[in-house]
């Protein structure tokens, strides 16, 4: 049971972190979109582990394969089925805390609901299974690129731990020459340093993720359940140890006057709306506004550490665990592109949905 989310443009994931494979069942993606296996890769290239020493040293190389929906290069409107081989699991490493649950980890909500659990590598709840995730999100950008051309997706790194970015100091085409995912180059030389004093001590931290969509149209979303924030920030929140989202000014609102928070609103030299600010962060009663949409969520410090902590066994004795393994010191850097996948699922699938309700043509002042 839930493991699909979307309406239209449909994601199913399955598959556990030490099984065989892992992967995605993808439906409601429209027909005639270029797709290949390639532009898939692309973004899991930049997910998969072992690629610095900041992430886990886990070796895969995170190849997927495209059985079914394409043909001859192109999606033909039936279920795209992706598959991502598992090809270095080290099931050993968690053979001592079978008996053990690891504090901070899903390992004991998995046992109180189901009575059993799969302990290598924590199974179904592992960070893993987000590969599938960012290979579903390469096929929402596909077809966004071809329904919604100039839209674009960007997401990076804006805290680690107490050290937050310098907004004056954003520079974008620094987010792809370090291994934080940051704009902020002076930043990314100070979390090298302090991450890297975590990680040989065996410990951990947590960070803050940004994601922003630029070339959004207006309209996309409802008035209530189905609010695009709303989803969003469902979505966010469903990546695993994220324990926190806002969206534009998000929880600082709560600091602002209502003079202060209100984005006021101009007529363009093009006849469309322009706004003072985006305190809103692009989203207003839950239906876009066209500016840039923003949203921001928090990662937890990875749970699995070196230093002994207290727990219980399954029989319910005392008893302390150190947990073993290769590990992220921070897993939000690899939470970035999966951030990013999610926001484009979502935003595809509203995009279908604004289209299957009200059409492509002109409505007020929108255009």
């Amino acid at each position: 049971m839930m493991n699909s989310f979307g309406h239209i443009f449909r994601v199913t994931t399955w598959g556990e972190s030490h099984g065989p494979a892992l992967g995605a069942t993808v439906d409601g993606v429209p027909p005639g979109v270029p797709l290949e296996a390639s532009m898939l890769q692309h973004w899991l290239d930049r997910r998969k582990p072992g690629q610095s020493k900041y992430t886990t040293q886990r070796r895969e190389a995170d190849e997927v394969r495209i059985l079914s929906g394409v043909y001859e290069g192109q999606t033909t409107g039936t279920p795209v089925q992706l598959m991502i081989e598992n090809t270095d699991q080290r099931s050993k490493d968690y053979s001592e805390i079978a008996e053990k649950f690891r504090p901070g980890h899903a390992d004991i909500t998995y046992w109180q609901k189901y009575g059993i659990r799969d302990p290598r590598g924590g199974g179904r709840s592992s960070a893993r299974e987000t590969a599938a995730r960012v290979a579903a999100g390469g096929i929402a950008r596909e077809a966004l690129a071809a329904l919604a051309p100039g839209l674009e997706i960007r997401g990076y790194m804006t805290r680690m731990g107490v050290h937050e970015i310098d907004r004056a100091n954003i520079d974008w085409d620094q987010i792809e020459k370090n291994p934080f995912w940051t704009p902020d180059a002076t930043a990314a030389a100070t979390w090298a340093d302090y991450l890297d004093g975590l990680r040989k001590s065996g410990s951990s931290v947590g960070a803050v993720i940004e994601v922003v969509v630029r070339g959004a149209p207006a309209g996309l979303g409802a008035p209530i359940y189905a609010k695009l924030d709303t989803e969003l920030a469902a979505a966010m929140m469903s990546i695993n140890a994220v324990k926190g989202v806002e969206i534009g000014e998000g929880m600082g609102a709560a600091e602002l006057t209502g003079e202060e928070n209100a984005d006021e609103i101009y007529m363009g030299e093009d006849g469309k709306p322009v706004f003072s600010s985006n305190h809103a962060g692009g989203i207003l009663g839950g239906i876009s506004t066209g500016q840039d949409i923003v949203v921001r969520f928090s990662v937890k410090p990875t749970s699995s550490i070196l230093t002994t902590r207290k727990t219980i066994t399954k029989s319910g004795e005392p008893a302390e665990i150190v947990t073993k393994g290769r590990h992220d010191p921070c897993v939000g850097i690899r939470a970035v592109p999966v951030g990013e996948a999610m926001a484009a699922c979502v935003i595809l699938d509203h995009l279908l949905l604004h289209r299957a309700q009200v059409g492509e043509g002109p409505r007020g002042i929108i255009g």
